[in-house]
């Protein structure tokens, strides 16, 4: 495995709206990119995270040292393309070894216009993160002058339509034998589907702005609300679609989805001061006292207090922070999760919860579903 070679590589920089400049090699594309900053701290999974739509108009900071040195393979991918805005890494393998390999981290984001940066900091510069919050930045490999790069970044707002960028434009049908199962893409990873899937579901992909009236048009069993990028508040059209679609039919939410469903059912978001992005998120369930070791991708969180005017039950919290990590509503057939139980990457300990939506869409079509308050 070869490593970076700084002498034909041209320099880099990463500009925080604080001021604070990192400086590096660029790889990847040339060019300037302009995104919120945050990190990850999954030690594998790197494809997975470039190619997460959940990123989409982020720069990411990969707190693992060394990244690359697996390469490229198709049976990584979360989505089409990548989504993330820029990537910055400590180090980056320019030769991977992996049986699976069929390219390098280098060309792959060079084909899709993604800058990168390596030779960075990242431990000083996620501290940073934490300490100061998710900030703008810019990244670039061009030789803009400080000041321009800071006043653009100051004056540009915060993105309000991600989701336009990265749901269907259409909606497409995978085939299957069992349970229909609609799932609304607010930006949703490969994953989500593939576990549908692997129940035999039959799944109708459709766009963000789809309205409740056309996705009870297709008669499902049940209704699967993606991940996304994005403020939840920024997407009320979903949030009312979400609202009539409740008690008529199942709902499983997770991410950006469990989000939107708790505005649907009256409560209300905040924005995390850095986020979770990970593979190693411990989370309690508070109906079995169990803990699971989960993925995580999100930069907003159902604020705790807001449940107690609404219907929804706290069944999961974060053991490292209290926040809200799973909710289930007390009288209708709906709960989500702030987690992803579809991994990728990370532990597949809460893939269990896609059975639990299966029991749940067969126990409402079958006349035998109760509430937590009838069971109790």
């Amino acid at each position: 495995m070869r490593t970076l070679d700084n002498t034909t590589r041209r320099p880099a920089r990463l500009l925080l709206a604080d001021g604070t400049v990192f400086h590096g090699i660029g790889f990847g594309a040339d060019g300037e990119s302009f995104g919120e900053l945050v990190f990850n701290t999954g030690m594998v999974g790197y494809q997975e995270v470039l190619t997460d739509p959940s990123y989409y108009g982020q720069i990411v900071t990969m707190t693992y040292p060394l990244i690359g040195n697996y390469g490229i393979n198709v049976d990584d991918v979360e989505s089409r393309r990548p989504y993330v805005f820029g990537f910055v890494v400590r180090e980056f393998a320019e030769a991977p070894s992996h049986h699976k390999s069929l390219g390098d981290l280098d060309s792959y984001l060079k084909r899709y216009g993604i800058v990168g940066i390596a030779g960075v900091d990242t431990r000083q510069l996620t501290k940073r993160i934490r300490s100061e919050g998710t900030l703008k930045a810019v990244l670039t490999t061009l030789n803009t002058p400080e000041e321009e790069l800071l006043a653009r970044l100051k004056e540009r707002p915060w993105p309000t339509d991600q989701i336009d960028h990265v749901t269907t434009p259409v909606v497409y049908r995978c085939p299957g034998e069992g349970r229909r199962v609609v799932l609304m893409d607010f930006g949703s990873k490969a994953g989500v589907l593939r576990s549908l899937l692997a129940r035999r579901c039959d799944v109708i992909v459709v766009p963000a702005h789809t309205t409740a009236e056309e996705v009870l048009s297709w008669q499902p069993t049940g209704v699967m609300l993606s991940n996304g990028p994005g403020d939840p508040e920024d997407a009320p059209y979903a949030v009312e679609a979400i609202s009539l679609l409740l008690g008529k039919i199942p709902v499983f939410g997770i991410c950006l989805g469990h989000q939107l469903m708790a505005l649907a059912c009256g409560a209300t978001t905040e924005k995390l001061r850095f986020g979770h992005r990970g593979v190693n998120h411990p989370v309690k369930n508070l109906r079995t006292g169990r803990l699971t070791i989960t993925s995580q991708n999100h930069g907003y969180v159902v604020n705790a207090a807001s449940l107690a005017d609404t219907d929804l039950e706290l069944t999961h919290i974060n053991q490292n922070d209290g926040t809200v990590e799973g909710l289930a509503h007390r009288r209708l057939p709906a709960f989500c999760v702030q987690y992803h139980p579809e991994a990728r990457p990370g532990p597949d300990d809460s893939d269990a919860l896609f059975d639990d939506f299966m029991e749940m869409m067969d126990a409402f079509a079958e006349g035998r579903w109760r509430s937590s308050a009838e069971a109790n």
